[in-house]
């Protein structure tokens, strides 16, 4: 993408996050002691070679934002020909999810604990993701701070930079506003396109589970969107 420098530049300008480290539990910091060797990628600033990090070749799929891991655990347990990798921010969630990891000895997840903008500007590799997840981003309802929400026109632009023709982007949010936001910002990239037909949410896919934050979302009354968009490979 001819304008990658000047995009990701205007998005670390304006963060998609604060961030406020919650207290660690001693768990979750034996957690980085003893698996961060093992599942964390510490980001250089150049591009990563996955393959020798995972020691094969297969489908990447990126989830930004995992919160505590709860669906990145399942997913990559239940799909364990593709490779994941896991953008987090607070090292809380970070540290529950390696220890979740170590239960069950996985081999096809690596994390992050880096603003998901520099990974995907410095360490991603162009056309070299399958998917990309962002479920219930922070919907920054205050109308003054809905310049922060991550989706935006070049923060998606440059997701499809990273993304094979084809690949697929999820999202999904339990905010209406933002869900609207996202379609017209989906509906309007040059370089996606709706993978239910023009205009239309999703049905909530069966590879995305009902997590804690979800289920107490519904029991409030809250509403879910799901998204799908696939990667022009005509764009």
């Amino acid at each position: 993408m001819s304008n990658d420098h000047d995009t990701t530049n205007h998005l670390r300008r304006i963060r998609s996050f604060v961030l406020r480290e919650g207290r660690m539990t001693p768990a979750q910091e034996r957690a980085f002691q003893t698996h961060w060797a093992r599942f964390g990628v510490d980001f250089t600033g150049n591009v990563q070679d996955f393959d020798a990090r995972f020691g094969r070749h297969a489908p990447r799929v990126l989830e930004i934002g995992f919160g505590n891991g709860e669906a990145l655990a399942w997913a990559s347990e239940h799909d364990l020909a593709r490779d994941y990798i896991g953008v987090e921010v607070h090292g809380p969630g970070v540290g529950r999810l390696m220890n979740a990891l170590a239960a069950r000895d996985a081999t096809n997840v690596r994390l992050y604990k880096h603003d998901a903008v520099e990974v995907l500007e410095q360490e991603i590799a162009p056309g070299s993701l399958s998917e990309v997840r962002i479920w219930f981003p922070d919907p920054w309802h205050k109308k003054r701070h809905n310049k922060r929400r991550i989706v935006q026109p070049a923060f998606v632009a440059l997701l499809a930079s990273r993304v094979a023709p084809g690949g697929l982007l999820h999202l999904a949010t339990d905010w209406e506003p933002y869900a609207q936001h996202m379609l017209d910002v989906m509906e309007g990239a040059p370089d996606w396109r709706n993978d239910i037909g023009p205009g239309q949410y999703a049905e909530k896919p069966d590879w995305r589970i009902e997590t804690h934050f979800e289920r107490r979302g519904l029991k409030l009354g809250h509403g879910v969107w799901d998204l799908l968009y696939r990667r022009d490979p005509r764009a």
